[in-house]
């Protein structure tokens, strides 16, 4: 892993482990020399995510639509910072530039990049490790969900191997840099 995309809220949350987890990860990565991808805001946990990687002597490439960059206050202070115009032009350009993917808190839009990513992974479009630090218990309804999806005979149960989840920043990453991918051979 040399580059990793990290998926996370424009707010920070209401619960602080949120945040210690976003420069966790950040830290850890930098220390690594493993290279980070953001959506480049400069607030909330993608801020924190950027900040906390800078400070480590990271490098960060912000990926954003110029709309966004008003609204989300692009962060001024990373290593690079590229301005699409569309939301899906981001997303492909972002998945494009990483060798996997971490989603930490978020909402709406993490959820749908996240899920975006395992949909492309289903399909066999990557090969990527997914990861999804779950400071907190977070994502725990989400994670149970998945399995319900599978007992209800909507996904199938080779499908949860397509994410790894932890809730420690340092276990997540040696996970993701000893992950191989399932072998499904089918498509649903």
């Amino acid at each position: 892993m040399k580059s990793v995309l990290i998926f996370c809220g424009a707010n920070k949350g209401t619960n602080p482990i949120y945040e210690q987890g976003a420069h966790e990860i950040a830290s850890l990565l930098a220390k690594r020399n493993i290279d980070i991808i953001t959506g480049g805001g400069s607030i909330g946990l993608m801020g924190a995510v950027a900040d906390a990687a800078l400070a480590a002597g990271g490098k960060v490439t912000g990926i954003i639509p110029g709309f966004l960059n008003e609204m989300e206050v692009g962060h001024s202070g990373l290593t690079e910072m590229i301005i699409v115009e569309t939301m899906h032009e981001r997303k492909q350009l972002m998945h494009d530039q990483c060798d996997a993917i971490i989603a930490l808190p978020g909402g709406f839009g993490t959820l749908d990049e996240l899920f975006e990513a395992l949909t492309w992974a289903q399909l066999e479009q990557h090969v990527k490790p997914i990861g999804i630090l779950n400071k907190g218990n977070y994502y725990d309804h989400l994670l149970r969900f998945v399995q319900h999806m599978c007992d209800e005979g909507m996904l199938k149960s080779h499908y949860q191997d397509l994410f790894l989840s932890s809730d420690n920043a340092e276990t997540l990453i040696e996970m993701m840099q000893n992950y191989v991918p399932p072998v499904t051979n089918q498509v649903y």
